[in-house]
């Protein structure tokens, strides 16, 4: 599905990301772990099309996407969510998911200004895939209220749904987890384990809640200062010595 070929990425003088090589097999979920500026987020821009490498190549499904632009990223089959949920505030739920579903209609002001035949069908298969995606996510509850009125964790949910809207292969989810107690932790790993069992999609996600990860991955990347230190299953990865000690906070810590 993906594969990541000696990736590095530069800032100045600075490696965010240092000749990174991995590759993720379809309908798997892929966890990319590793300490604050390790480069996690910077390897899901690369990806995204966000940025562009320095030097290396990343190929999703056998085409090489290394300098296209995330538009045309997500066109063939990338879904991102970040680490800060940013909706349309004014709007609904329904019309933001409607807005992620446009990435596949191709009406222009003429269109709009004839209201043509187009338009009017285009404008239906974008509803009917944003409801399609809130119920997913169990949101149809909330499909006509504001963003501004919807608590956080449905507004992470909302993400969730705005992502799979675009009609995505592989998804990326950076700390998806983030800012949510237990209950709504274990509710997120659950629709990630339905995203792959139900619709056959990959996951990609960055996360610092370890005790998810190690019970939902099943494959992990660990990056330290941009560099690749170790990748494997959740079991591979916790024995490590060179995640323990950079990660996990040493073998007396790993120990306790």
């Amino acid at each position: 599905m993906l594969k990541v070929e000696n990736v590095t990425k530069m800032f100045g003088g600075l490696a965010a990301v240092s000749d990174v090589s991995v590759e993720f097999e379809a309908g798997r979920i892929n966890a990319i772990i590793g300490p604050n500026g390790a480069g996690k987020s910077t390897f899901f821009n690369l990806i995204s099309g966000l940025h562009q490498p320095t030097s290396g190549r990343i190929l999703l499904d056998g085409v090489d996407v290394t300098s296209l632009p995330s538009d045309q990223v997500a066109r063939l089959g990338v879904g991102r969510t970040f680490q800060t949920t940013n909706l349309f505030e004014q709007a609904t739920v329904l019309d933001n998911l409607i807005v992620g579903h446009r990435l596949r209609t191709k009406s222009g002001l003429w269109d709009v200004l004839i209201n043509s035949k187009r338009l009017q069908r285009e404008e239906k298969a974008a509803r009917d895939k944003a409801m399609e995606a809130l119920e997913f996510v169990g949101l149809t509850s909330v499909a006509g209220q504001l963003i501004t009125d919807i608590t956080q964790e449905e507004r992470k949910r909302v993400a969730f749904a705005l992502a799979l809207a675009t009609d995505p292969k592989i998804v990326l989810l950076d700390e998806p987890a983030a800012g949510v107690n237990p209950e709504e932790t274990v509710g997120f790993a659950a629709l990630m384990r339905k995203m792959v069992d139900e619709k056959g999609l990959t996951v990609c996600l960055i996360e610092h809640k370890m005790d998810m990860i190690m019970s939902l991955a099943d494959k992990i990347m660990v990056l330290d200062h941009g560099e690749k230190i170790a990748e494997g299953t959740p079991e591979e990865v916790r024995n490590n010595p060179v995640v323990i000690e950079a990660y996990l906070g040493g073998d007396e810590d790993a120990a306790a």
